[in-house]
């Protein structure tokens, strides 16, 4: 499935409204000027307010990382397939807290419309 490649400036915040960092995997290859983020690169969640209830009142259960789940099956850089978006909107990947819970899909506000993958 075809989408725009992301890179390590795109806006996207977690399910609870989280803002993200992706910390590029790669220095190299560049779109717009900015590092391709890759499969490998890390994207982390700052400031995820999100709590769970227990009996005893609520538990911190905030978003802290967001594992991409669309890959590339045709373009590599530093040998991982680049991270793609098919559309602005909810991106195909899962917000997950410190247990690695899911915790909803990640919305990507802005990424680069330019180069297209698959």
């Amino acid at each position: 499935m075809p989408g725009f490649l992301m890179h390590v400036n795109a806006a996207m915040q977690c399910f609870h409204g989280g803002p993200t960092t992706i910390v590029p995997s790669q220095p190299r290859v560049l779109v717009n000027g900015q590092p391709v983020a890759n499969i490998a690169a890390q994207i982390t969640v700052a400031g995820c307010l999100f709590q769970i209830p227990i009996p005893t009142g609520t538990k911190p259960q905030p978003c802290v990382t967001i594992k991409w789940a669309m890959p590339s099956t045709r373009f590599l850089v530093a040998g991982q397939p680049v991270a793609l978006l098919p559309s602005l909107g909810t991106g195909p990947g899962v917000c997950q807290s410190v247990e690695q819970i899911p915790q909803g899909a990640p919305l990507v506000t802005t990424v680069q419309p330019r180069v297209v993958g698959s």
